[in-house]
């Protein structure tokens, strides 16, 4: 259990997502994410010389990706400064893994207050050539970043989207089940937009996307996200022959970046855009399933967090999750006992997309808003990740 790192109010954004090969295609994720939050950053009158540490967590390879951090630190700062960075990738925990270590290194006095930069551009993802000296020919082995790892995971040997189905198999899930989850997720998404977007500009900033040599423009909102409806569900085939999941029934690649400042609570307390909401990182969890089986090794992660904070789901205000497959939360839901249309309030990354690396930063941006919403608690944040894995985190709001 942590109890001396903290998170300001308002100290966090998330960019609106954009689909994949949309507007934020041609930016290299490096410069955009260290722009956007320098931007933001003066925007809120905080002074980035303030920072004692950043880290960068991207998670797929932009140009000059072995600089990535200590550059995007540099732009931070603009130079006033000597800003030690740490890139880190743990696919799509990535966010919650920069938070934890930025909040451990608080709890045992590393130094006073960090920031996590979360960045990723799954559009035009690049493509590697390996040397294979001893293949026929001595020809190349080639990648692609995206395609080749979302289509096999090579321990497990199956694709992402096999790995839902195993579990939704093993749970016994049908395809009305996902289908109803899937509208449920667009109908709450549709919450965050009423009001002219009112929830989504509690934590939302605008980044500038350079388009075309002489053209910049401001991206204000998601760009991707599908029209459903229970008729449109239905008439759709599934993704996998035999399967439960359509393609509207789990995520789809993005662009965008997010960031968080984590700190002691004294200094949360000078830079919060209100002194008396207090936001604290108090656990997390992390777990691993079985081969194949990713959505499974979500609960786990999450009910080590619960355990860690002291606190039960009965406790909770509201819960979010990185959801690439409806099973996900139907398996959640199921196994910790309660509505699965009670959690993801306001958008998921299943309507929205994952650009991986923010996607749980923008996850946590919106869980932290929706718990203020409610006067204060828990929220619980948890998620799965390539390779089986999963992380988990608590919060609390007074």
């Amino acid at each position: 259990m942590l109890t001396k790192a903290f998170i300001p109010y308002k100290g966090y954004y998330s960019t609106p997502f954009c689909r994949w090969q949309g507007t934020m295609a041609n930016e290299n994720s490096i410069v955009l994410g260290a722009t956007t939050a320098k931007r933001w950053l003066t925007k809120n009158n905080f002074d980035p010389t303030m920072l004692d540490y950043v880290y960068l967590g991207i998670t797929i390879a932009q140009h000059y990706l072995f600089y990535s951090h200590t550059w995007a630190a540099g732009m931070l700062v603009n130079g006033t400064k000597d800003l030690p960075a740490l890139m880190v990738n743990q696919a799509c925990t990535t966010s919650t893994t920069c938070i934890h270590l930025a909040a451990v290194n608080i709890e045992v006095g590393t130094y006073q207050t960090a920031f996590a930069l979360m960045t990723d551009r799954a559009s035009n993802g690049p493509h590697t050539v390996w040397p294979q000296p001893l293949g026929p020919g001595g020809e190349v082995e080639s990648e692609n970043w995206m395609m080749d790892n979302f289509s096999r995971d090579p321990w497990a040997g199956q694709k992402m989207i096999q790995t839902a189905e195993n579990v939704a198999k093993e749970l016994g899930t049908t395809r009305e089940e996902c289908d109803a989850v899937t509208l449920r997720r667009y109908e709450q998404y549709q919450d965050a937009l009423a009001n002219d977007r009112d929830f989504q500009k509690r934590y939302m900033f605008a980044p500038e996307v350079r388009v075309s040599r002489k053209k910049t423009v401001l991206v204000e909102e998601d760009e991707g996200v599908t029209p459903t409806t229970a008729e449109g569900l239905a008439r759709l085939k599934p993704a996998e022959p035999g399967g439960v999941h359509t393609y509207a029934a789990q995520t789809f690649p993005a662009d965008g970046n997010c960031g968080l400042i984590v700190t002691t609570k004294d200094k949360a307390k000078e830079l919060s855009a209100d002194p008396n909401v207090e936001i604290q990182i108090v656990s997390y969890g992390f777990a691993r399933a079985k081969k194949a089986y990713m959505a499974l090794a979500v609960v786990p992660a999450a009910e080590m967090a619960l355990e860690e904070a002291g606190i039960k789901v009965d406790d909770l205000k509201a819960i979010k999750t990185h959801n690439p497959f409806a099973v996900n939360d139907i398996n959640m839901a199921a196994k910790m006992g309660f509505d699965v249309n009670w959690m993801n309030n306001y958008g998921c990354s299943m309507i929205y997309g994952h650009p991986q690396g923010p996607t749980a930063g923008r996850n946590i941006a919106e869980l932290l808003e929706e718990v203020v919403m409610h006067g204060g608690g828990y929220g619980l944040w948890a998620g799965c990740a390539a390779g089986d894995t999963a992380a988990a985190m608590v919060f609390k709001i007074s």
